[in-house]
């Protein structure tokens, strides 16, 4: 009998990593393919009156020291088309929840015991472009609610690629992956008739160690609600109201305050 050749365990990795990315090479993957399923969930959601979900982030950010730090959060959204919606969000740091009736947007700050509100007449689209142009604060993931979901997504993509299927919480997925010229994001979409989003991820090329940030989305539902306030804010008990600004916005911000500039994703 002929000795073994045991490999180092460095080589056997460098090995193993080497022989993945030559079948993924050698993997057929299309552009146009992750264009059409991108457009297929899209268009999917776009079409449903109502929508309810619930999802759980993780948010990375890097230290001075390169350090990388993840925050988990976790919630659950409730949309009815046009111009509805509420997002209730808890994670270590913060327990917001933001109603939206069409006219008028709240957002309540559980730990701060004080809520804000704005007069917004209009659509979800216009309360979340103009959300976020007013405060500053980033809101990963609305873009997948927007009605014109596909043109906001594929703006500024410079690659697509259909990567394969994967499984999500047990359910099986198409992968894509594009690339944008500052940012990498990857979207798992549900095989099938119901070809709803059940993972994205979104990583920054423009600081270093490259943070993501990861959304987990399940219990798709798309009946319609039988509570008549859903969508009504009704501020609790002995809870303050505040000035809708940057600082009262850092209260609905899925990190804690102190973050050194620029660690952020």
């Amino acid at each position: 009998m002929k000795p073994q050749t045991l490999l180092p365990t460095r080589f056997r990795a460098t090995l193993g990593t080497a022989v993945a990315v030559l079948l993924f090479a050698a993997a057929p993957v299309r552009a146009d393919d992750a264009a059409t399923i991108l457009k297929s969930m899209t268009d999917y959601l776009g079409s449903q009156k109502t929508l309810s979900a619930s999802f759980d982030s993780d948010i990375e950010i890097i230290t001075p020291e390169l350090q990388k730090i993840q925050f988990t959060s976790s919630g659950e959204m409730k949309l009815s088309r046009p111009d509805k919606l509420r997002v209730r969000r808890t994670g270590g740091y913060a327990d917001v929840e933001l109603v939206y009736d069409g006219k008028t947007i709240s957002i309540y700050g559980n730990n701060a015991k004080s809520y804000v509100q704005a007069e917004a007449p209009g659509t979800i689209d216009g309360m979340i472009d103009g959300m976020q142009a007013r405060s500053g604060v980033g809101m990963p993931g609305t873009d997948l609610l927007l009605s014109n979901a596909y043109d906001e997504l594929m703006a500024g993509a410079i690659e697509g690629k259909h990567i394969g299927q994967g499984v999500v919480d047990g359910v099986e997925c198409e992968h894509l992956a594009f690339r944008n010229a500052d940012t990498d994001w990857q979207i798992w979409i549900e095989a099938g008739a119901k070809p709803v989003p059940r993972k994205y991820v979104i990583t920054s090329k423009t600081l270093a160690a490259a943070p993501q940030y990861t959304l987990r989305i399940r219990d798709w539902k798309t009946d319609g609600f039988s509570d008549p306030d859903t969508f009504v804010f009704k501020p609790p008990a002995g809870a303050t109201k505040a000035e809708l600004d940057s600082a009262a916005m850092a209260e609905f911000d899925e990190l804690p305050p102190g973050i050194p500039s620029g660690a952020k994703k």
